[in-house]
């Protein structure tokens, strides 16, 4: 009777609930904790299961990174797109999505700490980097119209202040952070030059 129950809970453990408990033990401590057995434990089934769904840690790891950089480009994409709105509103979208959400912002951080490491790692962070400025440059055209170097440098700031403002330990006298936050990103969708 404890056989069949095993192969049951087994059987109802998808490859997807692999994938997201790797991406959930990834986001907090990093590709070390994405351990067979500690999956297993958290998904209360055997590692026989685990063995049921993918060859071996390895394809697992490349497939939660392949949900990742997914969720983190053509998802967002997709979403911000099917909500509409000028460029700045898709602009405040897309870093909403991206950067500011309890799932993806985590797993984001923590594979670029992986990418610090591992050089497969670092080619598909650069690629999914290469992505979302691709699109950052998109909607800043919108806004500021035939302006490349404009365009360009506006979307390394708004990018370098998305992930950078969560590594900054300082903090902005009287006002709160996401004040500041957001009067630099109104100052990054303003319509003059920079300069």
């Amino acid at each position: 009777m404890a056989y069949l129950a095993s192969m049951v809970a087994i059987m109802r453990t998808s490859r997807e609930q692999w994938i997201e408990q790797g991406l959930t033990a990834l986001a907090s401590g990093g590709p070390d904790a994405v351990r067979v057995e500690a999956l297993a434990a958290s998904l209360g089934v055997s590692k026989g299961g685990f063995y049921g769904q993918f060859a071996d840690r390895a394809t697992l790891l490349d497939e939660m990174l392949d949900t990742w950089e997914r969720e983190s480009t053509s998802d967002v994409r997709r979403r911000v797109e099917a909500q509409g709105g000028d460029a700045r509103r898709k602009l405040r979208q897309a870093g909403a999505l991206t950067f500011s959400t309890d799932r993806l912002l985590p797993i984001d951080l923590a594979v670029r700490e992986w990418a610090r490491r591992d050089t497969d790692v670092a080619d598909r962070l650069q690629r999914v980097d290469e992505q979302r400025m691709s699109y950052l440059r998109e909607l800043f055209t919108a806004i500021l119209g035939d302006q490349p170097e404009e365009v360009e440098a506006r979307s390394l700031m708004a990018f370098s202040l998305a992930i950078g403002h969560h590594f900054l330990a300082a903090g902005h006298g009287d006002q709160s952070r996401t004040d500041v936050l957001r009067r630099a990103s109104r100052i990054l969708e303003s319509g003059g030059s920079a300069v």
